[in-house]
């Protein structure tokens, strides 16, 4: 009697974990698979609680790993949503097209990719030249005395370049933005698995010198001011500056689905588009992409 109970049961739990898969759930629920970029992570997970609350028949199970991540997931047919700071890449929309799943993009707000130092750094701002000095390959920059600055608590003078793993989104847009899509990073740089985790490192060493979303900004470090050339003015990120696009580094953020979305997930993917939606996006320090009421 007990052994047959036992199997019941795991035979139970493994048909709710078949059904979650597969977009369903107990009782009828429905869950929806979103998954991919680090930037998006914790707008995509308070956009999941919120609509948790109006909808609770639907469940948004929300993931990072990275937009390249994400958009293999679509590719794959393993998640509904892929989240990316980058568009899809030729070869992925290719893969994904032989796979026979075609990709819709949808853009879902807007960021301002920050430029991130040391909060006892001085430097007022650097010109999109400067970045690309600094992280390109075959760039000269590679003491903050080579800009002018001295930062104190930084003996060695070394800029310590922190950048992210090449799965993200972020990554790529920064490369193909500022170092040139024919270009690539120096060597011996801090790859970083996650936005925090940059803007951790270069809290605590004075010498570094990050980017990363503006949403991951704290009040432990400074947010460098980019100029377009020496001739331009220099722009801060902001919310306001990702919208009027006066910012040299802001881009667009999506979300992925595989064709036109259908039943729950475009009830999800509209509401998302909406102003409520929005309202979110916005309160989590990207901007939104339309101006609110």
């Amino acid at each position: 009697m007990i052994r047959t109970q036992l199997h019941s049961s795991i035979w139970l739990a493994l048909s709710l974990a078949f059904a979650a898969g597969c977009g369903g759930g107990a009782g009828g629920r429905t869950v929806i698979q979103n998954k991919g970029s680090d930037t998006l992570v914790n707008v995509a997970q308070a956009w999941a609680e919120a609509y948790a609350e109006k909808e609770p028949t639907v469940a948004i199970a929300v993931s990072g790993g990275g937009s390249g991540t994400g958009i293999s997931a679509l590719i794959n047919g393993t998640v509904d949503l892929a989240n990316a700071s980058r568009k899809m890449k030729a070869k992925e929309d290719e893969a994904a097209r032989a796979n026979g799943v075609e990709p819709k993009e949808h853009i879902v707000g807007f960021d301002a990719l920050a430029v991130y130092v040391h909060k006892d750094n001085p430097i007022e701002s650097l010109t999109i030249e400067q970045l690309k000095s600094i992280y390109g390959e075959g760039g000269t920059t590679v003491n903050w005395s080579d800009l002018g600055v001295r930062v104190p608590g930084d003996s060695s003078d070394e800029i310590v370049r922190v950048s992210r793993q090449n799965n993200s989104g972020t990554y790529v847009y920064f490369r193909d933005t500022v170092l040139g899509k024919k270009n690539e990073y120096k060597l011996g740089s801090l790859d970083m698995h996650g936005s925090k985790d940059v803007v951790d490192l270069v809290e605590k060493t004075p010498g570094a010198i990050g980017y990363s979303g503006l949403a991951y900004a704290t009040d432990h470090l400074r947010l460098v001011p980019i100029k377009k050339d020496d001739a331009s003015p220099a722009v801060e990120p902001t919310v306001a500056s990702a919208i009027d696009n006066s910012y040299p580094i802001a881009r667009p953020l999506f979300m992925y689905t595989a064709g036109e979305p259908q039943g729950a997930i475009k009830t999800y993917m509209d509401w998302v588009m909406s102003d409520e939606g929005q309202r979110i996006i916005l309160e989590k320090g990207y901007a939104p992409i339309r101006s609110l009421d």
